[in-house]
């Protein structure tokens, strides 16, 4: 697939020609990697395509998709630069792959959750559900931008009552803005800080399997 990205592919086993697959978009957070991800998605492989994509940036040790100048504010012209890029990469892989384009997920923590909450707020129809994991959505997407979620979007939100790095406060908006414009929203909330535990794993990976069945 020719993409100006850096990505991890993991596949169902046995694909059978002809026939289309969900797929599943996994965004990391700032100064990670692709590979860091992929530890959340272990086993569901079995029923997507899951494509693991780098940020574009350098970041540390690690990557990024954007820049911030400010506390909760991304430089908008990085971002913007980067959900273009993203989007397109979601195209060339719907060409390229057997996938079902009703069947499009989204999965981020921290900064993957800011661009995919992004994607799945600008994309229309193309994203069916989207996991959310600490983000927060731009003040200038949610003031200046064109909401267009489509009218089959479901979205996962969780947040640790604790975060140290993005408020928990913030996640519990992300909820009501995807509300307000008539989104079905699952939120949950965990006695943890900016991280993933086994239990917000096992919430979202049942909450994505059981999506798949709402076709």
């Amino acid at each position: 697939m020719k993409t100006e990205m850096i990505y991890e592919l993991r596949r169902p086993k046995h694909i059978i020609p002809g026939k289309k697959y969900p797929a599943l978009f996994v965004m990391h957070g700032m100064g990670s990697n692709e590979q860091d991800m992929l530890t959340l998605v272990n086993g569901l492989e079995d029923s997507f395509f899951i494509f693991s994509v780098r940020g574009h940036l350098s970041q540390g040790p690690g990557f990024s998709y954007f820049t911030i100048e400010g506390y909760g504010r991304p430089h908008r012209e990085v971002f913007e630069d980067a959900i273009k890029k993203l989007a397109n990469f979601i195209d060339e892989a719907t060409i390229n792959y057997q996938i079902d384009t009703d069947q499009l997920y989204l999965l981020g923590f921290s900064q993957g959750a800011i661009v995919s909450m992004t994607l799945a707020l600008t994309l229309g129809n193309k994203i069916k559900g989207v996991v959310a994991l600490s983000g927060y959505i731009p003040q200038f997407v949610k003031e200046e931008y064109m909401s267009n979620p489509g009218d089959h979007l479901s979205v996962f939100i969780s947040h640790g009552e604790y975060d140290q790095v993005l408020p928990y406060e913030w996640g519990k908006a992300n909820g009501e803005y995807f509300t307000k414009l008539g989104v079905p929203v699952t939120s949950k909330s965990y006695p943890e800080g900016h991280t993933v535990s086994e239990k917000n794993l096992q919430d979202f990976e049942s909450w994505i399997l059981r999506e798949l069945q709402n076709k």
